[in-house]
């Protein structure tokens, strides 16, 4: 596909890195030239300097030719500028990043006025994610396939758990449960485990499972599965207001605390039922007396990373709560895996990731037939759902007689609305949705895990 990314920042980079990787054929615009040809030689994508809502930029960039134009300028008015030319000019598809609120209100209005294909706000994008992990605090992410039918969730195996020391093919015997484990990151190593492969404490693992079953499967290794009462925000930006409208509607009790006392009284007017508090959330002092040993979650939602890292250490030592900490700088949060934090999450990289779920749909239609990519582990192994429509070599055969490539497994088949872990006498059919998790890239197609 032919695609043109206006705006060079941390979103820009991570959106020309991922789907030049997966061979699509990239164009960056930036007004700055020293950014420009850094992405162009780092990434072998073509560069145009200048503004992408310049009608005589668009067309240097290829618009006429292009597919799909992507927006994500600092400036919400620039991105619609930006589509709104692209559409007029090469009637390709459009997406815009928008981040103020009150545009996001009306982001259907506008998509549709505009005749955009995707309108997505960061932060908001970021809450919803925050929210789904609230909803199921043991789990450090979850993702989603066949429409919410079918759960991806990752968590990390704790000391003296039943999982540990225990071998992959045991858990469905011993724990009497219908889950696959299909993915394990122990250090900077990843694994898609065999049967023999032994589960040890501190692994970060993921699982795949009906949500019903992978319910229960935590409550078998004694974990907490019930969505969090109250969450304790520290920050009181754009992620922290769409976090607490979220919650608030899920029954769950927030608090936020902010140092601003312009930001809390605004907030005060926007959110009647959650609890502002005015104060600086790097006080410890402060915190304990705002219930931080009582409280079931936290997020670090602060404009600084380092702060965020911090409270986030220090409400991990002082309770027990479920912890979320916001990173924005992506070369940070790749530093900071090794420190004992619930779940990073990255609004940039959140947002990137949305977009290239949408690439890949449009690819669907254009030949190949992934409906769903998810990284679930940083550059390291991605989870696919292929949609099987017509007859190919892997329809109708046992999955044991299939010659499938090392470092891919077949994770779930979707048949007539029941969610399969398949064993090695299951076959995929016509029809079915087929959930493939793998350390390999650039699977566009169901045959790519076969080995010719």
């Amino acid at each position: 596909m032919k695609i043109i990314i206006a705006g060079c920042g941390k979103v820009g980079q991570a959106l020309t890195e991922q789907l030049t990787k997966e061979g699509n054929e990239i164009t960056v615009i930036d007004i700055r030239s020293k950014i420009v040809n850094e992405m162009a030689n780092r990434y072998d994508a073509m560069g145009i300097v200048g503004n992408g809502a310049s009608h005589l930029t668009q067309a240097e960039a290829g618009i006429e030719k292009a597919d799909l134009f992507i927006a994500v300028t600092g400036s919400d008015e620039l991105n619609l500028l930006c589509c709104l030319l692209a559409k007029k000019a090469g009637d390709c598809q459009t997406i815009a990043r928008i981040r103020n609120p009150e545009y996001s209100r009306e982001a259907n209005y506008i998509k549709e006025e505009l005749g955009l294909a995707m309108v997505i706000n960061p932060e908001y994008a970021a809450a919803m994610e925050i929210a789904r992990v609230l909803r199921f605090p043991s789990a450090i992410k979850i993702d989603t396939f066949a429409k919410g039918r079918i759960e991806l969730l990752k968590f990390r195996i704790q000391e003296n758990s039943v999982l540990s020391n225990m071998q992959v093919m045991d858990i469905s015997l011993k724990l009497r449960c219908d889950i696959l484990v299909c993915a394990v990151e122990r250090g900077d190593e990843v694994f898609i485990p065999r049967g023999d492969f032994i589960l040890r404490e501190k692994d970060i693992v993921d699982i795949i499972a009906t949500p019903k079953n992978a319910s229960g499967f935590f409550k078998k290794i004694g974990v907490v599965t019930n969505q969090v009462k109250d969450t304790m925000i520290a920050g009181g930006g754009d992620i922290a207001f769409y976090l607490a409208e979220i919650l608030l509607q899920m029954g769950i009790r927030v608090k936020i605390i902010d140092k601003s006392m312009e930001r809390c009284e605004r907030l005060c007017e926007l959110l009647p039922k959650a609890e502002v508090v005015h104060g600086d959330a790097s006080d410890q002092s402060m915190l304990s007396e705002e219930g931080m040993e009582r409280a079931e979650s936290f997020v670090a939602v602060t404009n600084m990373d380092e702060e965020n890292i911090l409270l986030s250490m220090l409400v991990k030592k002082k309770s027990r709560a479920k912890v979320v900490t916001k990173i924005n700088n992506i070369a940070v949060s790749e530093v900071i895996g090794g420190l004992d934090l619930d779940t990073i999450m990255c609004p940039k990289n959140v947002t990137a990731e949305y977009i290239v779920r949408f690439v890949r749909a449009m690819k669907n239609s254009m030949g190949s037939n992934v409906e769903t990519l998810y990284r679930i582990i940083e550059n390291k192994a991605e989870a696919l759902e292929f949609i099987i429509r017509e007859r190919s070599e892997v329809v109708d055969q046992p999955l044991e007689q299939l010659k499938i490539k090392k470092n891919i497994v077949v994770a779930c088949i979707y048949r007539n609305r029941k969610a399969i872990i398949p064993r090695g006498y299951d076959a995929m059919q016509v029809g079915d949705s087929v959930i493939i998790v793998t350390t390999n890239t650039g699977l566009n197609n169901i045959d790519d895990i076969i080995s010719r």
